[in-house]
């Protein structure tokens, strides 16, 4: 009879292993999706001032004046 008990008891307790992994796995995506929108936002801004500096050197002789 003590057994059953112990085994009613052990059941009803909270396990959190699960939720754990959860949280983990939803930090990961949340840190992915933070990575992918920076490399998004900073390529196009470095691909715009790329641009922008390759447009000086080829219009070296022209009198429009590029700041860097």
């Amino acid at each position: 009879m003590s057994n059953l008990v112990e085994r009613v008891r052990r059941f009803g307790r909270r396990r959190d292993d699960g939720a754990t992994a959860v949280e983990y796995g939803l930090l990961i995506a949340l840190i992915a999706i933070v990575m992918a929108v920076g490399a998004l936002v900073l390529g196009n801004a470095l691909s715009t001032r790329l641009n922008d500096a390759g447009t000086c050197v080829q219009d070296a002789n022209s009198t429009d004046d590029c700041n860097p």
